[in-house]
């Protein structure tokens, strides 16, 4: 779909890995008309034309699981202004840094198609290219099992402690009963 922002006024753009996906965000500030509109993934989600106040923020949603999100947007030096992201009331560093402990994602090409594959660790769900999946855990002599299916594939997501405190818990994916090499 053709973008009809305006480029003078795009002043900000950032990628976030979310579960459902990476969800691009854009926003433009017409920092004489105090105009605001915020973009996610190409698509208009909020627009003020006209605003008498240039500084503040924008709160608005992200995915499928509607993630809260806010622009901040500050003064800087003279007619200079500055804009930070946070998710989930976390500067977005620091939402990223915990997104990492928290869930594990792999990228790969299965029979020559893009898939994006995360296991949110907290909640033990699986999500496939957006889709959430029905899971299904099994206690093995290894350790635990998250089965679940896509498309014709059969697959499971392997928890084993590492045997050291440090390390935790190891994930590991296993498609079509074929280990997934880990990409980090």
């Amino acid at each position: 779909m053709p973008s009809t922002k305006g480029l003078s006024d795009l002043v900000a753009h950032w990628e976030i890995a979310l579960s459902d996906g990476v969800h691009k965000i854009e926003f433009e500030h017409g920092t004489t008309s105090g105009k605001r509109v915020v973009y996610v993934d190409g698509k208009e989600i909020y627009r003020k034309d006209w605003m008498f106040k240039l500084v503040g923020f924008q709160d608005f949603t992200v995915g499928k699981q509607n993630v809260k999100a806010r622009i901040s947007i500050d003064a800087c030096t003279g007619f200079a202004y500055e804009y930070t992201l946070s998710i989930d009331g976390k500067s977005l560093k620091k939402f990223l840094e915990n997104k990492s402990k928290t869930s594990k994602a792999w990228a790969l090409k299965i029979n020559g198609t893009e898939t994006r594959i995360v296991f949110e660790k907290d909640t033990l769900d699986i999500w496939v290219n957006g889709e959430k999946m029905e899971t299904a855990g099994e206690f093995t002599d290894e350790g635990t099992e998250t089965h679940f299916e896509f498309g014709n594939h059969s697959a499971f997501i392997r928890a084993v402690t590492s045997g050291r405190r440090r390390d935790g818990i190891i994930h590991a994916l296993y498609i079509d009963d074929k280990a997934i090499a880990d990409q980090e």
